[in-house]
C-alpha cells in the first residue's frame, strides 16, 4: 500500500475517531491485526453457517438490523462481512480496558445511552448519517440492549429514522445460539457455533417523502421486527396489529398477514 495513502488513512482515522497521530496509527494496525487474524479465527470458532451473504450490497448505503443477545452479535457479524460495518456501540465498552482499543480499532460509534449530553447524542447521529452519506455501512441492534431473557425486545424506531431520512436500504440479520454461547450473565463465551441468516434488503422508497410520522416510524420497525425474528426463530411479541385482531408471523423472512401465530 502506497505511503501516502496510509497517511490518508491515518488522518482521516485521527479525526472520525479524536484520536492523536499515534494512537490512530495503532489504531489502524491493530483494525490490520483484526482483520487478518482475529476474524478469520471468529469465522472457525463461533460461526457454524451463514446464509444469504449475498444479499448485502457490494457498495452503497446499507443499515444492518439484528436482534441482540450476546457480544457475539456484532464480532460475529464483523467477521464474516466482506464490507466494514461500524455499530453505534454503548458507552460500557469505551470503559473497558479490553474493548476500549478494539471499538476504535473497528471504527464503532460511542452511543452514551443514559447520558444528559445532549450535544454527544447528536454527535453520534451525525457520525452515523455521515457513514450513510459516504456509502458506507452502519449497524444498529433496534433493541437498544442485549436481551437477559434469550426473548426479543421492544425495538426503538431509530434504525427506521435513520433509512428513510439517509434514503438506506435495512438489512434484516438473524443470530442464531449467541444468547447461548455467551449470554450478558456469563464472563466468558462457550465454545460453540452460531448461525447467521440474512433476508433481502428492506427499500421503504415509497415513504422517503412522506411525514415521518412516529406512527410510520413504529409500523415499519415492527414490521422490520418481523422479519429478523423469523430469520433468528423467535417470536417478537410487541408489534402492532396488522389486520383487525390477527397479528403477523414471517415464514423464511416474509411477512404473512391475516394468520395468528400458532
Amino acid at each position: 500500500m502506497p505511503v501516502k495513502k496510509i497517511f490518508n488513512i491515518i488522518i482521516k482515522r485521527k479525526q472520525e475517531l479524536e484520536l492523536g497521530f499515534f494512537g490512530a496509527l495503532a489504531s489502524l494496525a491493530l483494525a490490520i491485526i483484526l482483520r487478518r487474524i482475529v476474524a478469520p479465527l471468529v469465522r472457525l470458532f463461533f460461526v457454524k453457517e451463514v446464509e444469504g451473504i449475498e444479499h448485502l450490497p457490494k457498495q452503497g448505503p446499507v443499515i444492518i438490523a439484528s436482534n441482540h443477545e450476546s457480544y457475539l452479535d456484532f464480532i460475529c457479524f464483523w467477521a464474516v462481512s466482506p464490507r466494514s460495518v461500524q455499530y453505534l456501540a454503548a458507552e460500557v465498552f469505551y470503559k473497558s480496558k479490553f474493548w476500549r482499543p478494539l471499538m476504535f480499532a473497528t471504527g464503532q460509534i460511542r452511543v452514551d445511552r443514559y447520558s444528559g449530553d445532549k450535544q454527544g447524542k447528536a454527535k453520534a447521529k451525525e457520525h452515523a448519517y455521515a457513514i450513510l452519506k459516504n456509502e458506507g455501512v452502519l449497524g444498529i441492534f433496534p433493541e437498544g440492549t442485549r436481551t437477559r431473557s434469550g426473548e426479543m425486545g421492544k425495538a426503538f424506531t431509530g434504525v427506521t429514522r435513520f433509512a428513510l431520512e439517509a434514503r438506506a436500504p435495512i438489512l434484516p440479520v438473524g443470530m442464531v445460539g449467541t444468547f447461548d454461547i455467551w449470554p450478558p450473565h456469563k464472563r466468558l463465551p462457550k465454545l460453540k457455533r452460531c448461525k447467521i441468516r440474512i433476508a433481502p434488503p428492506l427499500h421503504h422508497h415509497e415513504h422517503f417523502d412522506k411525514e415521518h410520522t412516529e406512527e410510520l416510524l413504529r409500523h415499519l420497525t415492527d414490521e422490520l421486527m418481523l422479519v429478523i425474528a423469523g430469520l433468528a426463530g423467535k417470536e417478537y411479541k410487541h408489534h402492532y396489529k396488522l389486520d383487525g385482531n390477527d397479528k403477523g408471523k414471517v415464514v423464511e423472512g416474509e411477512i404473512i398477514k391475516n394468520e395468528s401465530r400458532k
